[in-house]
């Protein structure tokens, strides 16, 4: 078999061979973790030549960065889901949640993000920042404070729980319920967390901040 010359860049686009990168790179970090990924095996595997994987993102923790940034479409997603009638927020966040996961082009990126923050700080930041700002940020639409940040806290717990049982670690029966199935066994306590009792420890934390 012919062994394809990894080609510099001047007969292709920047946009298209740096794509090419992110889509290699991302697959790469998901499977293998950010150890064993290197941008050598990035290069190759998009074509390229590595001095051109540096040259777009400087360095092997620039790549990460860069492969480990949600898509735009990605918070819409989430944005959307908080503009449901307060009756529908539970199923509303449940089945968007689900969607969001199982888009190819989201997939490969919310992986990698949660296999590489167990065991790298930066990582382990970002996943802060996304949690804060891009999952428990938009609840402002639907919740009020004081109680915003533990109600919208809780259900991250869910959402994040959930992620890993169905699609990093992939554990049966969860891993390959239906999109009702875990609607109907889920929706009813994201229901719970967004408008019923969480308890006065909850509560008084939320009122307080401490």
């Amino acid at each position: 078999m012919a062994r394809s010359t990894p080609r510099h860049g001047p007969r292709d686009e920047r946009g298209v061979l740096a794509a090419r990168i992110l889509q290699q790179a991302r697959a790469s970090f998901a499977e293998d973790g950010y150890a064993g990924t290197t941008v050598r095996a990035v290069a190759r595997a998009a074509g390229v030549d590595p001095a051109l994987v540096y040259h777009y993102y400087g360095s092997k923790e620039g790549l990460l960065d860069a492969a480990t940034s949600p898509p735009r479409d990605f918070l819409d997603e989430i944005v959307a889901a908080w503009q449901a009638p307060q009756g529908e927020l539970g199923e509303q966040l449940v089945r968007r949640m689900l969607r969001n996961w199982e888009n190819p082009a989201h997939e490969p990126v919310l992986r990698a993000i949660l296999q590489i923050a167990g065991h790298e700080p930066a990582m382990r930041e970002k996943l802060r920042t996304i949690i804060e700002r891009s999952m428990m940020g938009p609840a402002e639409q639907a919740l009020g404070e004081p109680e915003r940040l533990a109600r919208s806290g809780l259900i991250a717990t869910q959402f994040l729980g959930l992620a890993f049982m169905r699609y990093v670690w992939k554990i049966e029966p969860i891993a390959t319920m239906t999109e009702d199935e875990l609607v109907a066994g889920i929706a009813p306590t994201i229901q719970r967390y967004l408008d019923g009792d969480i308890g006065a420890a909850a509560t008084a934390r939320a009122v307080t901040g401490a």
